[in-house]
């Protein structure tokens, strides 16, 4: 489980991430909602453990340390950050991505057979700006997961290509039910889906909840637990420790 309470990263001049909170179970999908991509791409950097806080306290099965939660999960397709360069084919794109995988875990994958295993020979030769939004989220997903550490899942911005839920949501419902393998599955989104009866929170809520006269939430639609009340901050740290810890570029 992933616990986030008050998280915030201040930048030079406005807030990275404003104060929020959520809570994230292995076997669902939570969605987080920003107006800013700034705001969702700092969410997900943070939740996966690549950018420190200034303040806040997140935690992966009840471990506060950053090293664990930055094993367990993998950041997808986060603009500027870990997105796939255009300019790659997906041939290549999986022959990178297979790369980075554990050298103990790794084997014998190359990018051939685990194409054809995972039923994506169709898009072999395509550059991954030609890619279908829907086929563009299953890939990404699917190498994340060739990772066999990993149990969260913090998706960026997936509704940045398309209007149509029906290109991402599906495919992140069914990896965070999936019984074989439950994950805890995040995804930073411009807005909640009409309809979306699921886990659900924003950033910034966690202000809105301070500043509310009795301390409440609202329930309906912040995806929290009563933790949130008890404001846990870790130590002030210095702006330049909230400089971005990027991937290898791929």
């Amino acid at each position: 489980m992933l616990s986030v309470q008050h998280l915030h990263a201040k930048g030079r001049r406005n807030d990275l991430l404003p104060p929020t909170s959520l809570l994230a179970r292995r076997g669902e999908l939570l969605l987080v909602s920003a107006d800013r991509q700034d705001h969702r791409t700092a969410l997900a950097l943070t939740l996966s453990g690549r950018m420190k806080p200034t303040q806040g306290r997140v935690s992966w099965d009840g471990d506060a340390g950053i090293k664990r939660r930055r094993l367990a999960s993998a950041l997808v397709d986060s603009p500027s950050v870990n997105e796939p360069e255009q300019h790659l084919s997906v041939r290549d794109l999986v022959t990178e991505d297979l790369a980075l995988i554990p050298r103990r875990y790794r084997g014998a994958l190359l990018s051939k057979p685990w194409l054809k295993v995972n039923s994506f020979e169709d898009i072999a030769d395509l550059w991954t700006e030609q890619l279908a939004p829907d086929r563009r989220v299953e890939l990404l997903t699917a190498l994340a997961l060739a990772n066999p550490h990993t149990d969260l899942l913090v998706v960026d911005s997936p509704d940045r290509f398309t209007a149509d839920t029906a290109d991402w949501l599906p495919r992140l419902e069914q990896l965070a039910s999936d019984a074989g393998r439950p994950l805890a599955v995040v995804a930073t989104v411009a807005a909640i889906p009409a309809g979306w009866a699921g886990p659900a929170a924003a950033v910034g809520n966690a202000a809105a909840i301070s500043d509310h006269p009795d301390g409440g939430a609202d329930q309906h639609h912040d995806g929290l637990s009563g933790a949130q009340e008890n404001d846990v901050t870790l130590a002030d740290v210095d702006e330049k420790d909230l400089l971005r810890e990027t991937e290898d570029a791929k």
